[in-house]
């Protein structure tokens, strides 16, 4: 494997306590998650790319993705796929991947065959390739309502991996020793699109993978949220809180919906026996996260990106708090390995008001622009607009629970995780797929 450093300076990227973070995951309850953040990245940030060009450019290719890919490469391109796309006649063309990225050898012993429903999603995409880099036996699940083959396409061929598109609102049957039940719209504009398919997803979904784990006898784990919090009266929330939920209002099909599926889940084990995890993730953000999904984290990096106003819904004062994708991964792995069966908070305690949280991601859309030599005409403003309906006002996991039981907390710190998001969206406008 070429693993010469690339000739653009490396992104390097510290933890909360200063050290260099050079691998994520961990060894714990017997389960190795550990993989170099290198070889991540060279999957998600630039897993595929795109590249514009006219016919007679096609040979001189190489310099300009080099350009704005080969900060998170770092000597992995043999491992990416290309495309070209040819603006004078609007076509594309697609390659596949020629080589796979390296995937740990496992005994069979050790090798899980793990279901990821909603496994082509932002959450899932990412749990399926630390789950496939890990040398595991991964099928994916998943209708592509919100969810994408793009993310997971890069392992379409390798023999441990099998992706099927299915609606989890029907049965399904398939031998398994853990299911990770990720399957959900989960922002706004998605969830309230269809409201009856979301909560009967959350209902009817959730029922046919728990069914599936009583008949396989594998280990269950949902992705729960920090929805079921509602808009809180207890600051921050632990998980012995019960909640303050409107159940008529416009966000009640997801909020519902998944209070409904912790129900489902907690009878299931008690009546059947199934080993069962919960899940309850606060607000996470990072590379996959669909652009025009409604988001704060990233509407905001696409407006300042763009040179577009930010905006701000109410006075701006609502807080937020913001766990970068590994770390949340970290911790669903953490959790479905452990022997903890009660709901688990995962995220991340450092909290911000959404005012301060869109000038911190105007400074960094800033400081990459300057790195890279883009100047804009003018300053990026953030305005403010009328507030949604039942808009939680705060939101702050009480993570006690993943320290104590799961010796969890986050690593990245919310400057570090969004400069490399910055990075992301904007390769993929200089690629044209944003």
């Amino acid at each position: 494997m070429n693993t010469s450093p690339s000739p653009v300076n490396a992104i390097r990227t510290l933890d909360k306590n200063g050290q260099e973070i050079k691998t994520v995951g961990f060894q714990r309850f017997g389960f190795d998650s550990e993989v170099p953040i290198d070889v991540l990245r060279s999957l998600y940030l630039r897993s595929h790319y795109v590249v514009t060009a006219s016919e007679a450019q096609v040979p001189d290719l190489d310099a300009k993705e080099e350009k704005e890919h080969a900060r998170f490469t770092q000597g992995y391109n043999a491992y990416q796929s290309k495309s070209i796309y040819h603006p004078d006649i609007q076509s594309i063309s697609y390659t596949t991947l020629s080589r796979f990225p390296p995937v740990k050898l496992l005994p069979p012993s050790s090798r899980k065959r793990i279901l990821v429903t909603g496994g082509a999603g932002f959450v899932g995409s990412h749990l399926v390739d630390r789950l496939m880099l890990l040398g595991h036996e991964v099928t994916v699940l998943d209708n592509f309502f919100t969810g994408s083959k793009t993310t997971v396409s890069h392992w379409v061929g390798h023999p441990n991996f099998e992706m099927v598109r299915h609606d989890v609102v029907e049965p399904f049957m398939i031998e398994c020793d853990q299911i990770y039940h990720l399957a959900c719209p989960a922002s706004p504009p998605h969830y309230q699109f269809n409201a009856v398919k979301t909560i009967k997803t959350s209902f009817m979904g959730t029922l046919n993978m728990l069914g599936l784990a009583k008949r396989t006898k594998a280990r269950f784990l949902i992705s729960s949220t920090s929805e079921v919090y509602g808009d809180p009266e207890v600051h921050p929330q632990p998980e012995e809180y019960w909640g303050h939920v409107n159940p008529i209002g416009p966000r009640a099909c997801y909020d519902e919906g998944k209070r409904v599926a912790e129900t489902l889940t907690y009878g299931f084990q008690r009546q059947d026996g199934v080993d069962v995890r919960v899940a309850r993730i606060f607000n996470t953000y990072g590379p996959r996260m669909n652009p025009h999904d409604g988001r704060v984290v990233s509407n905001f990096i696409v407006q300042a990106l763009r040179g577009e106003d930010m905006t701000v819904y109410g006075d701006g004062k609502q807080t937020r708090s913001f766990q970068y994708i590994h770390d949340l991964v970290d911790g669903l792995i953490a959790l479905m390995n452990s022997s903890e069966s009660r709901p688990v908070n995962i995220g991340n305690g450092d909290e911000f008001t959404i005012g301060e949280f869109a000038e911190l991601v105007r400074e960094i859309v800033e400081k990459v622009q300057e790195e890279d030599g883009v100047v804009l005409p003018r300053r990026v403003q953030i305005v403010y607009k009328p507030m949604p309906t039942d808009d939680p006002q705060k939101r702050r996991p009480d993570t006690t629970r993943a320290k104590n039981t799961l010796d969890w907390q986050p690593r990245w710190t919310v400057r570090m995780g969004l400069e490399e998001m910055v990075r992301y969206y904007k390769a993929k406008m200089a690629e044209g797929s944003i």
